[in-house]
């Protein structure tokens, strides 16, 4: 199949059929940004026939880009309202940053490798998007306490326990998803939720597994030691 705007199309709603409603993915919100956002311009040239193929697609620099389907459910089980501060830790190609953003949130998106977020700075602007999204060089597992508290957070790279700082960064009533486990043979992702106001006796956030994942491991201080 060529690369034609045509032939994109028919990817993009293969995968929203097939990959997205197929399974469990019923957010109309969820599935019309994914059904819009031309995914190929997240994507190295050598990665593109696969752009819309439902697995994790190589970036360079030992980072990936989710397949669709885990970024679709990350999203879903986030909850992203119009106008939202969101955390993102772990720009990587800005593919999720993206959809953040058009989700009508404000991006404030971490990532460890500047090479990596000046190519995602590049492409949202390039896409328009630019003025939604903030991104920073740094270890995102101590997160972005100036700007903090956040309402919500996602995490896309692998750690042995939820970050104390992003924790602390999370807003009363705030829900992150983040995948946690070991960093080898897979994660569970999981949903962080802090309540609005505590109960006597009450642990301070409660975390529900959702998912067997495998993602890249955080790197710097609450990653793997």
């Amino acid at each position: 199949m060529r690369d034609t705007p045509e032939a994109w199309e028919s990817r993009r709603r293969r995968m929203l059929t097939q990959d997205l409603q197929g399974r469990d993915i019923e957010d109309p919100r969820v599935l019309k940004v994914l059904g819009e956002l031309p995914r190929e311009e997240f994507v190295p040239r050598l990665e593109r026939p696969a752009a819309y193929a439902d697995r994790a697609l190589r970036l360079g620099r030992g980072q990936t880009i989710s397949q669709p389907y885990v970024v679709a459910f990350m999203t879903q089980a986030l909850q992203v309202e119009e106008g939202m501060r969101v955390l993102e830790i772990g720009t990587g190609s800005g593919y999720q940053t993206a959809v953040l953003a058009l989700l009508g949130a404000e991006v404030f998106s971490m990532e460890v490798e500047e090479d990596l977020s000046l190519v995602a700075e590049q492409t949202l602007d390039r896409l328009g998007l630019g003025e939604r999204v903030t991104l920073r060089v740094d270890d995102g597992g101590l997160g972005w306490p100036e700007e903090a508290p956040f309402p919500r957070i996602i995490v896309t790279a692998a750690s042995p326990r939820p970050p104390p700082a992003l924790l602390d960064q999370l807003a009363p009533g705030g829900r992150m998803v983040l995948p946690v486990g070991e960093r080898e043979g897979g994660q569970t992702l999981c949903l962080v939720e802090k309540p609005l106001v505590p109960r006597p006796g009450e642990a301070a956030v409660s975390l529900t597994p959702l998912l067997k994942v495998m993602f890249v491991p955080l790197r710097g201080k609450a990653g793997y030691v």
